[in-house]
């Protein structure tokens, strides 16, 4: 690929003016405060009274969501729109919003790498301190700061090795997975479409 087309593959992804840009970080910004906001209510009204069992399926649960959006924000950023122009005149289901995600891939990647990804795992931090706080509550145990670094650093490990599995899968399976996110994306806007 000469220097030329790479440019202006890369304009494409990326955005073209700085007014275009700084509007779409105040929206990110504006965004992420609101996922985090709802995510943090939803995990504590969830968290607030349950047995530890559930609360660590909750935090498992807080963790996977980080690293499927991971996986979905790193697949559109790998993606080649190419294959996707065929089906999209072949009008089949999918294949043009696949085309919008991959020319929109800065934006999607940091929406489901920097928004979600990130916000997960800060939700997956305290959830795993409440997991801590119900353990000791329930445990005879004297060291509860061994039980409470053990806990932290199996969350973190899931997490981060969860995420390099993921990130593996997304660069080689990166068109497959656009193509299923805009499968699903696209048959939701038409259903919605659709007439009552």
């Amino acid at each position: 690929m000469d220097n030329k087309k790479s440019i202006k593959f890369n304009k494409k992804r990326v955005g073209n003016s700085k007014e275009e840009n700084t509007r779409w970080v105040i929206k990110i910004t504006i965004l992420t405060f609101g996922i985090s906001a709802i995510l943090s209510f939803i995990s504590e009204m969830l968290l607030r009274n349950v047995e530890v069992l559930v609360a660590f399926i909750i935090l498992i649960i807080i963790i996977m969501i980080g690293i499927i959006f991971d996986i979905i924000g790193v697949a559109v950023t790998a993606a080649d729109e190419t294959p996707f122009h065929s089906m999209s005149s072949r009008k089949i289901t999918g294949a043009k919003t696949s085309v919008k995600l991959i020319r929109d891939a800065s934006k999607v990647s940091n929406i489901c790498n920097d928004a979600i990804g990130d916000i997960s795992g800060i939700i997956s931090g305290a959830a795993g301190a409440v997991v801590i706080e119900r353990i000791m509550n329930i445990s005879s145990s004297s060291d509860k700061l061994a039980l409470s670094i053990a806990l932290s650093s199996i969350t973190a490990s899931i997490t981060v090795g969860g995420k390099a599995l993921g990130k593996h899968f997304a660069i080689t399976q990166c068109n497959n997975i656009v193509y299923k996110i805009g499968y699903i994306v696209e048959s939701i806007e038409n259903i919605f479409k659709k007439p009552i």
